[in-house]
């Protein structure tokens, strides 16, 4: 960085842009570093308007880390239910324990505590050091990272590039403004610097923009090119007996954890009339209950992170409940009580409204 006075015209121009330009966002209101906490880990990979009105469901359902710390973690993903990403629902849960266990139930104050809890990235723990106690932490989410990339022309992706840009986002934050100057920083990006077409003549920063200057701003940061991902083909059955539906819930580790779904098998083809044949055996082989397949719901799709999911799905009868059954029973009425991904939901619908 060219010296001292390059850095207070930074400063300066982006607190000033700020102060006039900064988002009216619910967790704004608040001091409380467990609300900020909450905002900060929902607006990984999520877009803002996605995550407002999960963040005040979520707040009125849990108010204090006392109360999520207390709280049954299906009740948790069932309020973060749609938002997606459920591993960071169950971190945050897991986390919101050790903090009342290991820190007196108050957040912690330095960044070696933050780090120690799952789901908290170094980001992450400075957004909440920085917002939450004005501590002069450095961020570097997406929005930050290509702020930061433009106004110093940085390309690449090595360990290398990484480390400066780190070190830029340090030196750059004014004493006492922490919290004003990193929130900038986000809204700079998501507002302006913006991945393509960014608004380079409203930019505060616009004269001191290497890469404005360049001409070619969108250069930067390189792009990761990403990888196409799989198409996962799946058969699922609805099973149903005395107006109850059967029910799976995922191990709590892995995709999709401590979710609720109807049970169902990747299929290498999922057409013919062998599928009726293979679905009545998979459920005999591992739900341990005889059916009868009944009628063709339909074809269900959702794309997850990483992967593309098509799931066929067949109404069953249960025929013998048997001994050693596996699964859990319930009331077609009580299923949308219990957290499930989209798809499923999607399905539950249609079950109980007769449109499947």
């Amino acid at each position: 960085m060219e010296g001292k006075a390059m850095k207070k015209r930074i400063q300066t121009k982006l607190l000033q842009w700020f102060q006039k330009n900064k988002r009216d966002l619910p967790w704004r209101k608040s001091r409380d570093p467990y609300a900020i906490w909450v905002s900060e880990i929902m607006l990984q990979q999520t877009q803002v308007k996605t995550v407002i009105p999960y963040y005040k469901k979520f707040l009125e359902s849990f108010p204090t880390l006392h109360h999520l710390a207390r709280a049954d973690l299906s009740k948790v993903l069932k309020v973060w239910e749609g938002l997606g990403y459920y591993t960071r629902a169950r971190n945050l849960y897991r986390a919101s324990q050790i903090v009342l266990n290991r820190f007196h139930g108050r957040v912690p104050k330095t960044l070696k505590d933050l780090l120690s809890l799952p789901g908290i990235g170094r980001s992450t723990a400075g957004a909440i050091l920085s917002i939450g106690f004005n501590q002069e932490a450095p961020i570097l989410d997406g929005n930050v990272k290509r702020v930061l990339s433009r106004l110093f022309a940085l390309s690449g992706t090595s360990p290398k590039t990484g480390k400066l840009l780190w070190r830029y986002s340090a030196s750059l934050i004014p004493k006492g403004h922490a919290s004003s100057f990193n929130q900038a920083l986000m809204d700079l990006g998501a507002t302006i610097c913006t991945p393509k077409d960014p608004l380079c003549s409203r930019c505060p920063l616009k004269k001191l923009c290497l890469a404005c200057g360049l001409g070619n701003p969108e250069r930067y940061p390189s792009r990761f090119i990403k990888k196409r991902i799989p198409h996962i083909e799946s058969i699922a059955a609805v099973i149903q007996k005395d107006g109850k539906v059967l029910l799976n819930q995922r191990p709590l580790k892995g995709l999709l954890g401590g979710l609720w779904e109807f049970p169902n098998w990747k299929m290498e083809e999922t057409s013919g009339s062998r599928v009726r044949v293979r679905l009545k055996n998979h459920i005999k082989k591992e739900m341990k209950i005889d059916v009868e397949i009944k009628e063709f719901m339909g074809t269900f799709k959702q794309t997850f992170s990483h992967f593309k999911l098509t799931l066929d799905v067949f109404k069953c009868k249960a025929i013998d409940k048997g001994k050693e059954e596996r699964g859990k029973w319930v009331c077609i009425k009580d299923v949308d009580q219990y957290p499930m991904a989209r798809i499923f939901r999607r399905i539950a619908y249609a079950l109980s409204t007769g449109e499947g």
